[in-house]
């Protein structure tokens, strides 16, 4: 069976320890060490908060084009910063060549 972790602050991914998945405490330089050490670790999901993937943006984009893992932002407790939306827009728009998801908000 896979691995799933998750990567941020203390305080915005403690929660995910209650549902059994591994947390990885880690800011600033640290984030991009934790992912590469999950990564190579067998881990198949890595959640990530959307500030400390902001953090690791070079190394999050090592395994972009990789199968796995699967590194998937998500908000942190001081709420989101569009990292995570703005990944599912430019991924839908490379896939289908236009913006059909957002393109009444510009």
């Amino acid at each position: 069976m896979n691995k799933i972790g998750v990567v941020g602050d203390s305080d915005s991914i403690i929660g995910f320890k209650a549902l059994g998945i591994d947390v990885f405490p880690a800011t600033g330089d640290d984030v991009s060490k934790t992912i590469f050490q999950l990564a190579n670790g067998g881990y198949a999901i890595i959640f990530v908060t959307e500030q400390a993937a902001e953090a690791a943006a070079e190394m999050i984009d090592r395994y972009k084009t990789s199968p796995f893992p699967a590194i998937i932002p998500i908000p942190g407790n001081r709420g989101t910063t569009g990292l995570g939306m703005r990944n599912i827009r430019a991924n839908v728009e490379k896939a289908i060549g236009a913006d059909i998801l957002f393109e009444d908000e510009q």
